[in-house]
């Protein structure tokens, strides 16, 4: 007799292994794209299209001498955070060729999680223009110089935490002009500002530590790698243990520029490296810089009385600074009228020193810069003072304020 067919499935059966595998296949697709979405991809010499609204790429790029863009310039504050920067990982990493980013007074904010700047390998250089980096926090360093060149003017670091310092030499070389550190924080013991070796060298020149809390401000660990020019004003940092000391320096090795001194007012120190001595660091005299400048006739006393616009100076406004309050024709710029400027003052003498200058209401600063004419306008950076407008010059001009 012929065989019996073989008897059908069982009913249902294709249907469970159809939605078995879909399901299978879902799990499978969706592991990697939610990997993936916690680990965004590094751009790699972004182009101008790939730039944020910012002016700076919108996620973590690494760049060298092949990048179409060389030059940034901000037209919004910049925020980074762990959506848009890998762990641990910096942010922008440059590994060769010159690159400049402007901030025109505007923020790099974050990220959280990582590194803000990167200078990587020998021939690398970075020019920073009036910008302020804050909020960064991590395990590691807010700007690190590994090799290369880091040129930093009118930089403000500003409450950045963390673990590490918050700008590292390793090596290469640093130049920072009119420099402000301000309320910035490392969790562990070390310094805040760090040069590492004989290879690295750190050079600033007018420099403001205010309200920074780390074992030490300043520390170099080898003779000569650690220069201070100018003026320095170290006010209100607290060391890591919580424990006030008067400023310390320790000229033979100059590892300690100051232990986080608390003072009264701002005290200006110049200091420049000391060959090897062998006496000790208690015996090795504080220098004090004294005014060159004739002093002259000081108005800002009575500006202050009038109208609650305080300025102080490095030496005392008695040094020969000038002070005059402007009105609308005294600006004599339609645009910045139209915009319903609040205040402004005009400051002129000698402002070389570091003149800071607050406004006892809120709003944003722009500056006028009485070296070029006419007279260029550009954003200030500002900060809060006890709940007054202030910025720090280094140059003449006309500082306003504006509306928020």
């Amino acid at each position: 007799s012929p065989a019996k067919p073989p008897p059908p499935p069982p009913p249902h059966l294709p249907t469970r292994k159809f939605l078995l595998g879909c399901l299978f296949l879902i799990v499978l697709l969706a592991f990697p794209i939610a990997s993936q979405a916690q680990v965004p991809a590094r751009l790699t010499n972004p182009t101008a299209a790939q730039l944020g609204p910012c002016g700076l790429p919108t996620s973590w790029a690494q760049f060298n001498s092949n990048a179409p863009v060389k030059t940034f310039n901000l037209t919004a504050d910049c925020t980074f955070s762990s959506s848009n920067v890998q762990t641990n990982l910096a942010f922008l990493y440059f590994t060769s060729g010159e690159f400049t980013i402007n901030g025109n007074g505007h923020s790099i904010i974050g990220p959280s999680n990582g590194y803000t700047l990167y200078v990587q390998n020998t021939g690398t250089v970075l020019n920073l223009n009036n910008v302020t980096i804050r909020q960064n926090g991590g395990n590691i360093t807010t700007v690190t110089v590994l090799s290369g060149r880091l040129n930093a003017r009118r930089v403000i670091f500003r409450d950045n935490v963390n673990v590490s310092s918050t700008l590292r030499v390793q090596a290469g070389q640093a130049h920072l002009e009119d420099m402000q550190f301000l309320g910035n924080r490392r969790t562990t013991a070390g310094d805040l500002v760090r040069v590492d070796t004989t290879s690295a060298s750190l050079v600033i020149t007018n420099g403001i530590f205010r309200g920074n809390t780390a074992t030490t401000v300043i520390g170099a660990r080898n003779v000569g790698a650690a220069r201070l020019e100018g003026c320095m004003v170290f006010e209100n940092n607290i060391r890591l243990d919580g424990v006030t000391a008067a400023t310390d320096h320790e000229a033979e090795a100059l590892s300690t520029v100051t232990d986080n001194s608390v003072s009264s007012g701002p005290v200006c120190i110049a200091l420049t490296p000391t060959p090897p001595s062998k006496k000790k660091a208690k015996d090795v005299p504080t220098a004090v810089p004294t005014a060159t400048h004739r002093p002259l006739a000081s108005t800002c006393v009575d500006l202050s009385a009038a109208t609650g616009i305080t300025v102080g100076a490095t030496f005392g406004i008695g040094s020969g600074v000038q002070c005059q309050r402007l009105d609308g024709g005294g600006i004599g710029i339609q645009s910045i009228i139209d915009a319903g400027f609040i205040d402004a003052v005009d400051i002129w003498g000698y402002v070389d020193q570091g003149v800071e200058v607050c406004f006892p209401q809120a709003g944003r600063l722009i500056f006028l810069d009485a070296s070029a004419m006419p007279r260029t306008i550009a954003p200030l950076a500002s900060y809060s003072l006890n709940g007054m407008t202030c910025a720090l010059i280094f140059t003449p001009g006309s500082i306003v304020l504006l509306p928020n």
